[in-house]
């Protein structure tokens, strides 16, 4: 699995290099080929202090367009442990191993875009179901292609590999937190 593990420390640090400049996520120090250092980020993950203002999604949404003009979709931000919670409501985005760069807006970037702020809209129909908007309501209605299909098809063998041969455990979600 080294060669995997490799690869992904690539994708970050390319990724972490193209946003250098961007405030609210990690500097890339150091990448050697294998290891990639970056700078840290204080703050706690989302499920662990949930935002208790609109002023956290409203940043949120900033940091996400800055990230797409600078040419990268995260494409993990459906978990809540990549956004981070700091100090006045402020949010930071971490853990870009799964991040892919584009130079210019191909059709697959802009569904990936699409994904990264269908899923920030996922986390704030969970903390601030209220302040969505009803263009932001149809954006979460509609998935892409690629969407349905990783639902169908992936997912569940990704579930089993992670959860039955890896062991993984599920952090509580939201409805369990509150209970």
């Amino acid at each position: 699995m080294r060669w995997l593990a490799r690869q992904l420390a690539a994708r970050e640090a390319a990724a972490l290099a193209a946003l250098a400049g961007i405030d609210h996520v990690p500097r890339l120090l150091e990448f050697d080929g294998a290891v990639v250092r970056r700078s840290y980020l204080q703050g706690v993950p989302l499920y662990e202090a949930p935002p208790r203002s609109q002023v956290f999604f409203v940043r949120a949404l900033k940091l996400v367009r800055q990230l797409h003009r600078a040419g990268i979709a995260h494409n993990d931000l459906a978990k809540e442990a990549n956004w981070l919670v700091a100090a006045g409501e402020t949010c930071a985005i971490v853990d870009f191993q799964l991040a892919t760069r584009s130079a210019t807006r191909t059709p697959r970037f802009r569904r990936r875009a699409y994904e990264d702020l269908r899923h920030l809209l996922k986390h704030k129909r969970t903390y601030q179901p209220l302040a969505l908007t009803a263009r932001q309501r149809r954006v979460l209605e509609r998935p892409t292609l690629p969407t349905h299909l990783w639902r169908a098809v992936a997912k569940p063998v990704y579930r089993f590999v992670t959860r039955a041969v890896l062991g993984w455990q599920d952090r509580p979600g939201p409805l369990e937190r509150r209970t």
